[in-house]
């Protein structure tokens, strides 16, 4: 009898595994089509005083998590504002220049606000500069509005160690800036040129976002690296208040016309996450209506 209450037991669990995974599958189905049309949730069980936060911390290397939060939380009917909060040194042009477009599409739907944290320069200032608003403390660092390309010199090592390279390229400036062999003039005019150009976009596109808040000519007159405090960020343009995240949360409400106490909401995990902490869950019941006896369980370490 026990055996069979333990089968029955199982039997249930395993076909609730099956029924989760088959509704992940359709969930899965329904947000791909990512229509512009809020869902019948938000309609009807959500309330529209939501803000939506964005996380941006550490060297800007990738932009796709970050495009994806954006798009959903514009998509949201009940999310009325989103908050980027920032805290980064920066990083590569690409992916700046991506999340920047991809803020200039939300805003037309709803107001986007940039909180920095401890940091926020170069291309992680980048980012912010398009907002609605741009909030942070009076000693964050910020600014850095500039282009460097580091690479490093070995030819020397190599030539004093012995070591010869072979190269075999298609293509004049193919091995540019390898390393293994000294810059030409006409190399380094090339790169001085690209990072000019690299440069210009990001003045221009600081201006562009800032627009009534500092003039082209004014980004251009700070645009040499230099970074700066919060405080004297505001000072001349870069930044709109001084205050904290929730300085910037209350800002985001305002302008979304949250009226209540606004609900700050994060990213969801994956539905593939909540699955697998689901099954993790099943396999653990399982165990526990398997009788002793059967179960293998590995051998503690021990210690001698």
């Amino acid at each position: 009898m026990k055996r069979s209450r333990t089968g029955a037991a199982i039997l249930v669990i395993v076909l609730l595994a099956a029924g989760v995974m088959v509704i992940s599958s359709i969930v899965s189905l329904v947000s791909d089509t990512e229509q512009e049309s809020s869902s019948w949730r938000d309609m009807f069980l959500e309330r529209g005083n939501k803000i939506g936060v964005v996380t941006l911390k550490g060297t800007l290397l990738t932009c796709d998590e970050t495009l994806k939060q954006l798009k959903k939380f514009r998509k949201k009917s009940s999310v009325k504002a989103i908050v980027i909060r920032i805290n980064s040194p920066g990083g590569t042009v690409g992916p700046a220049q991506e999340i920047y477009r991809e803020i200039e599409k939300t805003k037309k739907k709803k107001p986007v606000v940039a909180s920095m944290e401890t940091i926020g320069t170069s291309a992680a200032y980048y980012v912010a500069s398009p907002t609605d608003r741009i909030v942070c403390s009076r000693g964050t660092i910020t600014g850095s509005i500039g282009v460097i390309m580091m690479m490093a010199d070995v030819h020397k090592l190599i030539d004093k160690i012995g070591v010869g390279v072979n190269i075999i390229k298609a293509g004049k400036y193919k091995d540019i800036g390898s390393g293994v062999r000294p810059l030409t003039d006409e190399e380094r005019k090339i790169l001085e040129t690209f990072a000019a150009e690299i440069h210009e976009q990001f003045i221009t596109d600081v201006a562009k976002g800032r627009t009534g808040k500092i003039t082209l000519e004014q980004v251009k007159d700070i645009a040499d690296g230099r970074f700066f405090t919060g405080e004297k960020a505001k000072d001349m343009g870069l930044v709109d208040t001084i205050g904290n995240f929730y300085d910037a949360v209350r800002i985001a409400a305002e302008l979304g016309g949250v009226k209540t106490e606004p609900e700050l909401v994060y990213p969801e995990k994956k539905w593939e996450d909540v699955l697998d902490v689901f099954l993790e869950s099943v396999s653990s019941a399982i165990l526990t209506r398997v009788p002793q006896h059967t179960r293998f369980e590995p051998a503690a370490p021990a210690i001698r």
